[in-house]
This record gives structure tokens, C-alpha cells and sequence, in this order.
């Protein structure tokens, strides 16, 4: 597809957070091309030279004045923050001063998006920030100033999100007055994606996350170093999503890498190999493609229009039995062990809770809960029990060991091709996202930058 052919040509930014280029992955190591070297030879320069300043060619203060208006090391500090706490605050110091560059940026960007929009009369007023600012603290279950002093306390403020707010707010009002009305989408082509949608019924999808770095021959081993690095944070607990955002140059940055759901034969083959042969929620790469390294990581897989059976609503009771402090492991054993005999004496929902009453356990009510959102250790378990059956104790002695009852079950029918109003509306802002890097590009191009 043309999204792929694109992409060996080069990864495009982001339109809305500013993709963060990797910098700091290509500092270092680099050496002129052949064709650079015989343009040098013509300077006469010496063999050997003394440079008179004393600095590190490696080090560069970040802070900059964009169009005039100063970047601050402290907006730097604070963003890197909401970097780290996304993290959960396991970033190695080698890390955080590479993303200091990739920090400044995604601030640089979203100065440009703002002061684009000022220029077009877009302006995003208080009381709007105000209420966007309330929504990201109800996500964390508090008000907004509760939120405001935790930010505080792990080294951001509410600045950092309200500017970050406002230059998504004010470049997403731009792109539909400047962009949108002129992108039109045919019948036809809507027609077209419904027809190979029907025509693939039943084929596998996957829903991928992808890093991709852009590297040269001449610093592509440093770049897999980079990208390597990247895999082994998430392995050890990193946000995929997180990092996305932070160092991929492909246009899914802004959504935490998500590609959504695509098929094989959209992949290019190096990444559409990768995809099939990793489990959901494991990772790969770095994988070479044209233009540089992809880091793939597989968040789920499905079948074209057809009905999944993790995506049956559950209706569970879970029973947990919970251990004294430092109880003996053989006494542990004994527990675990009565428990599961009495599990098999269940005979529905109806006796759970005589059971917990039995056994001191505690029971929770969980409904509407889909197979595919319970860790997949307990999916391929829960597809093929009944209702009224509880599946083995699992857990620890530490945190409880529990089991699920299934109280009630409804399987999914089969889905049904999106609406064409849908699809109109996916390649509507497909084209929008593809204008708006380039929007974005030229203000990069235009703009007076001066770094400090």
C-alpha cells in the first residue's frame, strides 16, 4: 500500500505531539560520506589542527528561542518528568539525556503548531484548558488540584500539560480549517476498501506498535545499538507507548506507536515476518528495513469480520484466600491445596458463597468483562469453561491466590464490515495526517531558531 511505500522512503513526524527525531542516537561515531571527503580535499585543510575552543562537540545546552519565544531548561526538566513517571520512573541516566534532546523537539513543534494557529486567529482560551486539564485528572481518579501538586512532586507541573494540551487543541482546529475542506474522498475509493475488507473474510489481522528509527549506512550500527537499548527498557517494564512517542520518527508517534489493525501482506516483509512469528504482547527487532530499524510490538491479533471468542462478556465472581504474615510453606501448600479441592465441589454461582464462607474467602462481583482483557495466561483457560465453572487457583502467597467462577457468558456474533461513513471518515484522516506533516515540515523550514 502507499502508506508503506512511503515509509521506505522516509518516516515522516508527527502532526500533533512532535515526533521526537533521535538525536542523540546519531551523535557520535559518524563519518563522512566518500562524496563529502573529496568536496573537503579542495579546502586544503591540514592533517593536523588545533580546534581553540574548549567543549564537548557531543554536549549542546537544550534550550532555544523558537520565532522569539524562549524554550526554558525548566519546560525541558518538566516534560522529561512526565516522561519518566509514564516509565514508571525506571529511566537509566544514560536514557534521560537523550531524551532532554528529544524533549526539546517535541517543545520546539509545539511552539511552532501554536504560534502558526495564533497567526490564524486559532486561540485557545483558560477556561477550555481548564476543563481539558480536569479531564487527564479525573484519568488519575483526582481533582485538579490534587493533580497538580502530585505533578509537583514528581518534578512537572500543570504547565507542562496545559501547554501540551493547547498546542493539540489549537493545531487539530488549524488542520480542519486550513486542511480538511480541501480532502476529498471518492465513492469509489470507499466502495473499493469495503469490497477487499468482504473479500478477506476470515484472514488474520494484526494490531502492531511500531518504533521506526530512520539511520544511514554510516551510522546504522549505532541506531541498532539505540534501538536495542529501547527494547531491553520495555522488556524490563518501559511503556511501549511511551517511547513511541518519544524517539519514533513515523507518523503513529503521536499514538503511541499504533498501526491498528493491519494485515501481513500491508507489512513490509521483513516486519510482516517478524509480526507472525512473535506471540501477542511480545516484541522484536531491531528489524532492518529501508531507511533505518523497527522495533514491532504485537498488541493483539483477530480474524477479518469474523466473531472472536475472546471477545465473549463475561459475568465472573472471583474468590480469594489471603495468608497470614509469614506463614510456612508447607502450611501455604496445605491451604492452596484444600482450596482447590473445594473448587471442585462447586455447583454454580448459587454455592460461592457458602464456599468463601467455608473457607474465611473474600469474593468480587466482576461484570462485563471480555476474555481478551484478562491476562493471557487465563484466556486460553476461560475459553473453554462452561458457566458455573471456577478456574484453578492461580496467584501468590503474597498478594492472595483466587480463582474465577464464571457466572454468566455471551459470545460475540460476527462483526460486521465498518459503515461507509467510516471508512470515508478513516481515509479523510489519513489524507489530513499526511497534510499536516507536511504543514508541519515547512514550519520547521521557515521558522528562526536559536539554540542556547
Amino acid at each position: 500500500m502507499a502508506m508503506w511505500k512511503n515509509r521506505a522512503k522516509a518516516h515522516l513526524l508527527d502532526i500533533s505531539l512532535g515526533t521526537l527525531a533521535a538525536v542523540a542516537m546519531v551523535m557520535g561515531g559518524m563519518s563522512a560520506p566518500a562524496l563529502a571527503q573529496n568536496s573537503a580535499d579542495s579546502l586544503k585543510l591540514p592533517s593536523d589542527m588545533t580546534i581553540f575552543e574548549d567543549r564537548d562537540p557531543n554536549v549542546r545546552k537544550p534550550t532555544a528561542v523558537v520565532n522569539g519565544q524562549i524554550i526554558t531548561q525548566t519546560d525541558i526538566e518538566h516534560r522529561l518528568a512526565l516522561i519518566v513517571l509514564a516509565n514508571g520512573g525506571n529511566v537509566p541516566e544514560a536514557e534521560l539525556a537523550r531524551l532532554r534532546l528529544q524533549v526539546l523537539r517535541n517543545l520546539i513543534d509545539e511552539t511552532l503548531q501554536i504560534q502558526e494557529a495564533a497567526a490564524n486567529d486559532i486561540i485557545v482560551d483558560k477556561a477550555e484548558l481548564a476543563q481539558s486539564y480536569a479531564r487527564v485528572a479525573a484519568n488519575f481518579r483526582q481533582t485538579p488540584d490534587e493533580f497538580t501538586r502530585y505533578l509537583r512532586e514528581k518534578g512537572s507541573s500543570a504547565a507542562s500539560i496545559q501547554r501540551q494540551i493547547e498546542a493539540e487543541a489549537a493545531w487539530n482546529r488549524l488542520l480542519r480549517r486550513n486542511v480538511q475542506p480541501f480532502i476529498n474522498v471518492s465513492e469509489d475509493e470507499v466502495r473499493s476498501v469495503l469490497d477487499r475488507m468482504n473479500a478477506l473474510k476470515g484472514s488474520e489481522e494484526y494490531r502492531v506498535g511500531e518504533i521506526y528509527l530512520s539511520a544511514t549506512p554510516e551510522n546504522a550500527q549505532q541506531i541498532a545499538a539505540n534501538a536495542q537499548n529501547i527494547i531491553e527498557q520495555i522488556k524490563q517494564g518501559g511503556s511501549f507507548a511511551a517511547y513511541a512517542r518519544q524517539f519514533s520518527e513515523a507518523s503513529t508517534a503521536a499514538v503511541g506507536g499504533d498501526l491498528g489493525w493491519v494485515r501481513s501482506g500491508q507489512l513490509p516483509d521483513a516486519l510482516s515476518r517478524a509480526v507472525m512469528e512473535i506471540q501477542v504482547g511480545q516484541i522484536a527487532g531491531p528489524i532492518p528495513i529501508p531507511g533505518g530499524f523497527s522495533v514491532i510490538y504485537l498488541m493483539d491479533k483477530r480474524k477479518v469480520l469474523t466473531a472472536d471468542p475472546r471477545d465473549a462478556m463475561l459475568s465472573l465472581k472471583q474468590i480469594t484466600i489471603d495468608f497470614p504474615q509469614g506463614i510456612s510453606p508447607a502450611k501455604a501448600q496445605t491451604k492452596v491445596k484444600q482450596f482447590t479441592e473445594q473448587l471442585k465441589s462447586l455447583t454454580g454461582c448459587g454455592s460461592v458463597g457458602e464456599l468463601s464462607t467455608r473457607l474465611g474467602a473474600q469474593v468480587i462481583d466482576n461484570d462485563n468483562i471480555r476474555i481478551r482483557d484478562l491476562p493471557a495466561p487465563l484466556q486460553s483457560v476461560m475459553m473453554e469453561m462452561q458457566v458455573g465453572q471456577a478456574t484453578p487457583p492461580f496467584g501468590s502467597i503474597e498478594s492472595g491466590v483466587r480463582s474465577l467462577v464464571i457466572c454468566g457468558r455471551d459470545d460475540p456474533q460476527d462483526a460486521s464490515a465498518p459503515s461507509f461513513d467510516q471508512i470515508m471518515s478513516q481515509i479523510e484522516d489519513e489524507r489530513v495526517n499526511k497534510r499536516a506533516r507536511i504543514y508541519l515540515r515547512d514550519l520547521r523550514r521557515d521558522a528562526i531558531i536559536e539554540y542556547n
